[in-house]
């Protein structure tokens, strides 16, 4: 039975999509500024993301303590909350759509390893978050999903396939549990 070999890892063709520079410099804002609760102000935050890429709407709220891997794989409409401790992991690209909201704690995904493969190797997908989208406090999104419009993601729940419109989703690996009705 062949073993993990993590001397052999290699990522390639995987590039995150800036210079080293850009990298190491968004590496000391992201923890400056995003990572602490010292700076809760958003108009900052967006004005960085977009200074770094990320293509960012009007009125996006973006709370303390948020850590974002990569701002210009990152799109967020406008009226979108990202809440306290969210961790958006974007080695690959992530589309968050208008009015959705990320509770605190929730994280996005887009990476993992091949867990069959002696090498470990990088497997990684993009996430796509439409419109009016919910992902609740301490809930997991993985690599590959598409949330649909007002989908919702309670709370702790991790989501392992594509979430359907106006449904809600509980569990790991999340379910749909009933339809989610927005008056």
């Amino acid at each position: 039975m062949q073993q993990t070999n993590l001397s052999a890892y290699n990522n390639y063709p995987y590039h995150p999509g800036a210079n080293a520079v850009k990298r190491i410099l968004w590496f000391y804002i992201n923890a400056v500024i995003f990572k602490t609760s010292l700076l809760p102000v958003s108009v900052l935050k967006t004005f960085l993301l977009r200074i770094f890429g990320a293509r960012i709407g009007k009125n996006v709220n973006i709370k303390p303590c948020v850590n974002i891997k990569h701002p210009w794989l990152l799109t967020i409409g406008d009226e979108t909350w990202i809440g306290e401790n969210v961790w958006i992991d974007n080695i690959v690209a992530v589309t968050i759509g208008a009015n959705a909201c990320l509770s605190q704690g929730a994280v996005i995904l887009t990476g993992s390893h091949d867990y069959k493969k002696s090498t470990f190797d990088l497997i990684t997908g993009a996430v796509i978050l439409e419109n009016g989208v919910w992902i609740g406090a301490g809930a997991i999104v993985n690599q590959g999903i598409t949330a649909s419009s007002h989908a919702m993601l309670t709370a702790g729940s991790i989501a392992t396939k594509n979430l359907e419109a106006y449904s809600i989703y509980q569990g790991n690996p999340a379910i749909k549990i009933r339809s989610r009705s927005v008056s």
